[in-house]
């Protein structure tokens, strides 16, 4: 079911979500369902939108969705920056669901790795480079509400534009 996407100024934005316990997983298949409605209407609407924080909805546990070219369900992530490379930082615009249209200079991580639990419970990870490695800083960032505003590269790094007309259909 789609869920309400919370804005900034929301004070649940600004919470640490808590881990998943292997329990409520079965509980938990409903709000991945729901971080993938919430992602694909948003991705209709405005075409754009590429993975989304449990928190994002309001559900305060350690998930996060992304579908890029499949759906990945991420339970309990850990961001690590380690090996070759991964202290060499890049600048780039960020944007948010919680903040259509509002684009926030940051510095992120060029390369990183995403070690996280599957829906059974299996380990996993993922080694990302590029606008992948910043995508999954942004949503990580939400797991501990830190929001791209809270990482600006100064006080004139905050760059408004109208957000999309919303596509017809």
């Amino acid at each position: 079911m789609e869920r309400t996407v919370l804005l900034l100024g929301d004070p649940r934005l600004y919470e640490a979500s808590v881990p998943v316990r292997r329990e409520e997983l079965p509980d938990i298949e409903s709000v991945l369902a729901d971080l993938h409605d919430t992602l694909m209407a948003y991705r209709k609407k405005y075409g754009a939108g590429r993975a989304i924080a449990a928190p994002q909805i309001g559900a305060m546990k350690r998930l996060i969705y992304m579908h890029i070219d499949r759906p990945v369900a991420m339970v309990n992530p850990v961001l690590e920056f380690s090996g070759p490379g991964s202290d060499e930082m890049m600048e780039v615009l960020d944007d948010c669901m919680s903040f259509p249209g509002l684009y926030v200079r940051v510095l992120r991580h060029r390369r990183c790795r995403i070690r996280f639990l599957d829906t059974t419970w299996t380990e996993q990870s993922m080694d990302l480079e590029g606008d992948l490695s910043e995508l999954i800083q942004h949503e990580y960032d939400h797991l501990d509400g830190i929001l791209a505003t809270m990482r600006a590269v100064d006080s004139r790094s905050l760059v408004m534009k109208f957000p999309p007309a919303p596509q017809a259909g």
